[in-house]
């Protein structure tokens, strides 16, 4: 089971389900509340743009909070547990529900997987790692160039990913998807959803070692993502084997910028040598 990143969907990974549904095993993505067939799209996003408008437009999303992610992958957990063992996985941002549900049902998951994700252990959130030395290579700050309004004011933090502005362009792949094409580039770009809860960057996601802590968890390190640095990968790991030193991670490690592609063979081979061999 696999939950997305920020401003993203369960469709990011649709390429990771099918793979592994042809080889027998059972795949699904979560789409968290207000992404996927929920995602909102301000009418001042679309051509041409109103961008004065599209500051200030309201947002549903502003309303959702942590644990509105975390019920609602908890929901599917305890669905998909009715019929066998539950791997939950995590991209990017979705590190902090991952987390957040292994508190909450440790009993239902048989391993925790971070897929270049934020696993919060020392540090209580997102924006307290953002400050460490680890974090110091990263491009994050490409993405504050992309932002319209106030993420104070809007409740959300509002990306426009169709500028026109070719240091966009540029920048997404900098930061995001170093490798890919430019039409690869451009397909990310139109699936990336403009709007994401502001709140939860500032959300507790640290790990408890009582509940999340009992539950085997694996980190797949992308040794060529800018957005979370090799270092602050390492970090999380490093925290996360000194609160439970009788549950080490399984550390894997794949060539790979922040994004992926999910679908890459190696990646694919890892998570089903997980799914084999529990």
């Amino acid at each position: 089971m696999f939950v997305h990143g920020t401003h993203s969907s369960m469709s990011f990974a649709t390429g990771l389900f099918t793979e592994l549904t042809l080889r027998g095993h059972r795949a699904i993505g979560v789409d968290l509340p207000g992404h996927g067939d929920e995602a909102f799209f301000p009418r001042s996003y679309q051509a041409p743009q109103d961008l004065a408008t599209l500051a200030v437009e309201p947002s549903p999303l502003a309303g959702f909070t942590i644990d509105d992610y975390v019920e609602r992958v908890v929901d599917v957990v305890r669905r998909a547990r009715r019929r066998g063992p539950v791997i939950l996985a995590g991209a990017s941002q979705g590190g902090v529900t991952v987390s957040r549900v292994g508190n909450a049902i440790p009993e239902l998951l048989d391993r925790v997987v971070y897929v270049s994700a934020y696993c919060c252990v020392d540090l209580p959130n997102m924006v307290a790692y953002l400050e460490t030395p680890e974090n110091s290579e990263s491009l994050v700050h490409l993405m504050p160039a992309m932002t319209v309004g106030d993420p104070a004011v809007l409740g959300v933090t509002r990306i426009n990913w169709r500028s026109a502005d070719p240091s966009v362009f540029d920048g997404v792949r900098e930061c995001l998807a170093g490798g890919f094409s430019d039409a690869a580039v451009s397909r990310l770009l139109n699936m990336f959803q403009p709007d994401e809860t502001a709140s939860i960057p500032m959300a507790d996601g640290r790990g408890k070692a009582h509940s999340w802590g009992s539950i085997p968890r694996t980190y797949v390190r992308f040794s060529r993502d800018r957005l979370i640095p090799l270092a602050l990968q390492d970090r999380f790991i490093a925290e996360a084997d000194r609160l439970t030193p009788g549950n080490p991670t399984d550390v894997r490690t794949v060539a790979a910028p922040h994004v992926g592609p999910f679908d890459r063979p190696e990646l694919v081979k890892i998570f089903e040598d997980l799914l084999t061999v529990r």
